[in-house]
């Protein structure tokens, strides 16, 4: 069993049902694959809906798109992966958003996890499989 990560513009493109994203973790899910978003992609979303012109319809199509997501909390364990992770990244030079970060934490906390990204940035962060999965 793998675990799939949806990051904030992988897990919108999922809501939306874009670029194929919806249709792979469908796919993922009929393999016994679980698929979700970590909670602050969830606040990411949320942030995005409550900025736009159609507030109201966006959060019924989230709300809606939730039921068949996992939801992943950035706890103890992921807050102190989060720690070495900005470690690591800051050693190797290569520093990246806080949010991603916290979504490599999570993965990497959780285990047998790959992080479904578009986002290059990912892909900085030691032990950490990304995929896109986008057409």
């Amino acid at each position: 069993m793998t675990r799939y990560l949806l990051d904030s513009s992988i897990a919108s493109d999922y809501i939306n049902r874009r670029h194929g994203v919806f249709e792979r973790a469908r796919l993922e899910v009929s393999k016994g694959n679980p698929i979700g978003i970590a909670l602050p992609v969830l606040a990411e979303l949320v942030a995005g809906i409550e900025h736009s012109q159609s507030r109201d319809r966006n959060l019924q199509i989230l709300t809606t798109a939730l039921a068949s997501l996992r939801l992943w909390p950035l706890d103890q364990a992921a807050s102190f992966e989060y720690g070495r992770i900005y470690a690591e990244l800051a050693r190797l030079g290569r520093p990246i958003g806080v949010v991603d970060m916290m979504i490599a934490a999570i993965a990497r906390t959780l285990g047998r996890c790959t992080v479904v990204s578009a986002d290059s940035d990912l892909s900085a962060v030691p032990g950490l499989t990304v995929e896109n999965w986008r057409k």
